[in-house]
């Protein structure tokens, strides 16, 4: 008995420490050098400094501690990270920590869900896959909270799956109960899941027809209900006791979530469906917001719904000539944006490949090839049940990000859990195929040498920086796949069986070299406020975590204050987050995020002056997108000379004016 369970015990120590090896690669690669991402998104940064300074600002998501406006995404990341702050002290590392420690946990997660069904390997295969992909790494070492929502999306597929094995209505209100939680991260973002939930429920769960209906509409009436209990309290509140909703169109939480979160986000993709025709000038609820102001040096941390700069490198001018030649690290992408012209191959593209696609070629053969496995039979079973979840998960998500409008690259670490739990369901599929010497067992080497064919096309993107790697993947993938054709001709004995594992984890090393690297670059330079990975990063210098001492703008407006509420007002909150930082102090975004937003007119500013709630206003010289109340100003205020002031972060900028409202004219 003893002898018989010893390969047992002894596979099962194998994965423990395999599955111990990955978690420390995934803390390293979440943690290490973590402090030199300073505030990274300063928007962001400023918010939760401003959601401390009150239980109202704390409730609301204030981004200023004035109360003034919103951030443009709902509370609950936010807490977490106030929570965060509370605990260890406001710093950039607090702020990042949540999102770090959610990245690790995502991948412990993914490897229970998928070797729970699919066998430990499977699930080794998985965790690994999540761990190297390299916008989940450098979205998670931010403090954008997409990491918090991966992480809430796999615990809601967790209770799914449970629900789905047992036919019970408390672990399908759980689910919808966690995407509600993660509508309150990140609102529509956290639906994408939704389809491939709802339609495996419907299509799989091992209960009666009639009941999964009824379950059904008992989980989407309490995810409602969750999903808009925070948007509902905030909308009920009276304007004059709350700050306007940043980014909205007529300040309430419900057109934020329809229009600038919802349908602007769509593009292409809604124009397709119907939802809006090709893009012209009109209501802010049907369209993007208009373009922000761009400082002439473009403060880091722009948030996630900041319109794309002409120049797709974060902390260069707009329109700044390629700082190298093509292919080189700092290179920027050869279409003018940071996402690339909606299409079919978009994924496949230089700005996006590098950032998820390096395995989802393996992840499509590998569900193939598991299904094939897999007998469709009714009740079913746990593996078609998990199958149909993932590829539910995977196909709407690479039809959006396909052809969607208005997103950044480190939106598509929504893509990164599915991709992961089916390359490690795949790769166990067509191993277990082919020690059975089942015709199937032929997708493995197929699957490995497709695979590296694929990442030499992309590395073609980066040909002059690592194009010495492509001999090197499809060498180990050839040399693999030949290894495989050859063994299985062998008698199956024990070293053919060694052998033949040798040159499975052979191909599948050289499939995993490119992500690894591409993981690694967010360690050796600090991001500007939109994560992403990739050679760019290596030509940046480092970013100091700490703010620049000259704040000759701050002294000065902080000297004359004279009892004013707010320090300042700007016309952005991107020129306001860095002062908020520095200060602490409420600072007015006139315009918002993007400086698009009607929040006040002419004489509700006019009467803001009078009764000294904002005295000085630093303001761009062409008006921005508030020429009225820029107008306002310059007609009522003098220009006030405080040889060049500049604020923290932004460098010098001509384009600003210091205006003093004291004494109006």
């Amino acid at each position: 008995m003893a002898i018989a369970d010893s390969p047992r015990t002894a596979a099962r120590t194998w994965h423990y420490f395999a599955l111990a090896t990955i978690l420390l690669l995934a803390i390293f690669l979440h943690f290490f050098r973590l402090d030199q991402e300073g505030f990274a998104n300063l928007y962001y940064a400023a918010t939760v400094k401003s959601m401390l300074t009150s239980w109202r600002n704390w409730f609301f998501a204030a981004f200023d501690p004035g109360g003034f406006v919103t951030v443009d995404k709902p509370p609950l990341g936010f807490w977490i990270q106030t929570i965060s702050a509370t605990l260890f002290g406001f710093s950039g590392w607090s702020l990042l920590l949540p999102q770090a420690l959610a990245g690790v946990l995502s991948v412990a997660l993914i490897y229970h869900l998928v070797a729970r069904v699919f066998g430990a390997t499977a699930g080794l295969v998985a965790a690994l896959t999540l761990t190297v992909t390299p916008i989940s790494i450098a979205a998670n070492r931010n403090n954008t909270m997409d990491s918090q929502l991966v992480f809430t999306s796999l615990l809601a597929a967790w209770a799914i799956s449970l629900a789905l094995e047992r036919g019970k209505l408390g672990w399908l209100v759980l689910g919808a109960i966690l995407v509600g939680i993660g509508f309150n991260i990140k609102m529509l973002q956290a639906v994408m899941v939704l389809p491939a939930f709802w339609l495996t429920y419907l299509i799989a769960a091992r209960t009666a027809w009639w009941r999964r209906i009824v379950h059904l509409a008992l989980a989407t009436a309490t995810l409602v209900i969750v999903s808009l209990a925070w948007v509902i309290a905030v909308d009920l509140t009276p304007a004059d006791q709350r700050p306007f909703v940043g980014s909205s169109g007529n300040n309430t939480e419900l057109e934020l979530i329809v229009g600038h979160n919802g349908v602007a986000r769509l593009g292409t993709l809604a124009n397709w469906l119907g939802l809006r025709g090709t893009p012209q000038p009109g209501p802010r609820a049907a369209l993007p917001p208009a373009q922000p102001e761009l400082p002439r040096n473009p403060i880091p941390g722009q948030p996630p719904n900041a319109p794309q700069p002409r120049n797709p490198i974060p902390g260069q001018p707009p329109n700044a000539p390629p700082a190298n030649p093509p292919g080189q690290p700092g290179t920027p992408p050869s279409v003018s944006n940071e996402t690339g012209a909606p299409g079919i191959l978009r994924l496949f593209n230089q700005q996006l490949a590098g950032q998820i696609s390096w395995l989802l070629p393996l992840a499509l053969i590998g569900f193939c090839a598991a299904m094939l496995q897999t007998r469709l039979r009714y009740p079913f079973a746990r593996e078609p049940q998990q199958l149909l979840l993932w590829i539910l998960w995977l196909a709407p998500m690479i039809v959006f990000f396909s052809f969607a409008g208005l997103f950044h690259r480190y939106y598509l670490e929504m893509l990164s859990p599915a991709i992961a739990a089916l390359v490690g369901a795949g790769v166990a599929a067509m191993w277990t195929c082919y020690a059975r010497r089942d015709w199937r067992g032929t997708l493995l080497p197929l699957a490995l040498l497709t695979s590296a064919l694929t990442q030499a096309l992309l590395l073609l993107h980066f040909i002059n920086w690592i194009g010495w790697l492509i001999p090197i993947i499809i060498g180990m993938s050839a040399l693999a796949a030949a290894a495989l054709v050859i063994l299985i001709l062998f008698p199956p004995q024990r070293i053919t069986r060694w052998a033949q594992a040798i040159a499975t984890i052979l191909g599948l090393v050289a499939l995993f070299i490119a992500p690894t690297i591409w993981s690694l670059t967010p360690l050796a330079s600090a991001d500007s406020g939109l994560p992403f990975a990739g050679p760019e990063l290596l030509a940046r210098p480092m970013r100091s975590a700490n703010m620049p001492s000259d704040n000759r703008l701050i002294e000065f407006v902080t000297a004359n204050r004279n009892g004013a509420k707010f320090l300042v007002a700007t016309l952005t909150a991107n020129t306001a987050a860095p002062i908020i930082l520095a200060t602490g102090e409420p600072v007015m975004a006139l315009g918002g995020f993007s400086g698009s937003d009607q929040i006040l007119t002419p004489d509700q500013l006019a009467a803001n002056v009078a009764n000294n709630t904002v005295r000085f206003f630093w303001l761009p010289a062409d008006g921005g997108q508030q020429p009225a109340l820029t107008q306002w100003v310059k007609s009522n205020c003098r220009t006030v000379q405080t040889n060049a002031p500049r604020t923290p972060n932004s460098g010098p900028n001509p384009a600003n004016q210091l205006y003093d409202c004291a004494r109006t004219r």
